[in-house]
C-alpha cells in the first residue's frame, strides 16, 4: 500500500466495499449510457437497455463493481402527455429481469440518481405529485431488475422555500405517502447549500429513510461545525440491516472560469473564480488522503462524482506513492 492508501493491486485501501461512477463512459472510446431520443422518434427503455448491457461489459473488464444508471433509461416514462410510453416497463420486462441478472452475477451494484426537478418537497402540489410519480417509476425499473436493498434511488430534500421546518415537514409526509417499493429504496442524501446531515438525520428519525454521505457537500454546508467522522458514521449507520451503505465522494472545481462577453460592440473575456459546488475533472489524491485517515475502520462503498466519469477512477487506482511528508 503506498502513502495515499492504495494497494498494489490498486483497490482503494480505506474500505471493503466498491469504488463506482456515474452515467457517462469516457473510456474505451465512450459508451452511449441511455436512449437520447426525442419523443417523435419514439426512444424506448429497450435501446437503453442495449447500451448499458455493453456497459456491465466495460466495466467487468476493467473490474468496476459500481456505477449508477442515467434516470432517463426509460424515456418520457411518467409524461403526462405522452401515454404511450407509460408501458415501457411491462414491454421491457424480460429484458429488465436479464439485464438485473447479470449485474448481480457480475456483483456489479446499481443506483439511480433523479434530477435537481424531482422536488418532493415542493410548494407546488403538482410538482410533489410529479416527483413522487418519478420515485415510484425509478423504484420500480430497480424491482423489475430484481436487485437487492443496496440499489437505491437518491434524491435531496428539496427546497427550503423560507421555512426550514416547514420544508422538512413536507417532505417527510410526502415520503410516507410512497409506496412500499419506494420508501424501500429512495435515500437521502445532504446538499451543498440547504439540507445538512443535522438535517437529513432529522428526516432519518421521523421516516427511517436511509441516509447518503456527500463528502463535498458536507465540506460546503456544515452549519453546526459537525465532524467528518461523526457526520458520516451517522449516516452510515441509518444502514444497518438494509445492505452496504454508500457515499458520494468529489474534489471541488478550483479552474478559473472564462466568459466571453460583449459590450459597445466588442468582445471580452471576464475572468471568472471557480464554484467550489461545482465537480472537478479528476479527483483530488490529497483529499483522498485526508479522507483515508479520518474514516479508517468504517465500511462503505464509493461513488465518485468527477467529470471524467470512468477515467477519473481509474487514474485514482494508478496514483503513486506521495513523499513521506503528506
Amino acid at each position: 500500500m503506498n502513502a495515499l492508501g492504495f494497494s498494489q493491486q490498486g483497490q482503494i485501501h480505506f474500505f471493503a466495499g466498491r469504488l463506482g461512477f456515474a452515467v457517462k463512459v469516457l473510456g474505451g472510446g465512450g459508451l452511449p449510457s441511455h436512449d437520447t431520443r426525442r419523443w417523435q422518434s419514439g426512444p424506448h427503455l429497450s435501446v437503453s437497455l442495449a447500451y448499458l448491457d455493453r456497459i456491465l461489459d466495460y466495466l467487468d473488464k476493467n473490474n468496476i463493481r459500481m456505477y449508477r444508471m442515467s434516470s432517463d433509461i426509460a424515456p418520457y416514462l411518467t409524461h403526462p402527455e405522452l401515454p404511450q410510453f407509460h408501458r415501457q416497463l411491462e414491454e421491457c420486462a424480460a429484458d429488465l429481469a436479464a439485464f438485473g441478472a447479470k449485474a448481480r452475477r457480475l456483483d456489479i451494484r446499481l443506483s439511480l440518481h433523479p434530477s435537481q426537478f424531482v422536488v418532493l418537497n415542493s410548494t407546488d402540489e403538482d410538482i410533489a405529485v410529479k416527483a413522487a410519480r418519478d420515485l415510484e417509476a425509478q423504484s420500480a425499473i430497480l424491482d423489475a431488475m430484481g436487485l437487492g436493498d443496496e440499489a437505491v434511488v437518491v434524491t435531496h430534500v428539496g427546497g427550503l422555500y423560507g421555512d426550514r421546518g416547514a420544508a422538512i415537514g413536507r417532505f417527510a409526509s410526502r415520503y410516507a405517502g410512497l409506496g412500499e417499493a419506494a420508501k424501500r429504496r429512495v435515500v437521502l442524501e445532504n446538499d451543498e447549500r440547504l439540507f445538512s446531515v443535522a438535517d437529513i438525520l432529522r428526516l432519518h428519525e421521523a421516516t427511517g429513510v436511509r441516509l447518503v454521505f456527500d463528502y463535498l457537500h458536507h465540506m460546503l454546508n456544515n452549519p453546526g461545525e459537525l465532524a467528518l467522522r461523526p457526520a458520516l458514521k451517522t449516516c452510515l449507520c441509518t444502514w444497518r440491516g438494509r445492505g452496504r451503505p454508500k457515499i458520494h465522494f468529489s474534489s471541488p472545481r478550483t479552474e478559473m472560469k472564462e466568459v466571453v462577453r460583449k459590450e459597445g460592440g466588442r468582445k471580452f473575456t471576464e475572468l471568472l473564480p471557480p464554484d467550489y459546488a461545482g465537480h472537478s475533472d479528476y479527483i483530488n489524491p490529497f483529499e483522498v488522503a485526508f479522507f483515508i485517515r479520518e474514516t479508517t475502520g468504517l465500511e462503505f462503498d464509493v461513488m465518485l462524482e468527477a467529470k471524467a466519469k470512468d477515467l477519473a477512477l481509474l487514474r485514482l487506482r494508478e496514483i503513486p506513492a506521495a513523499p513521506p511528508a503528506i
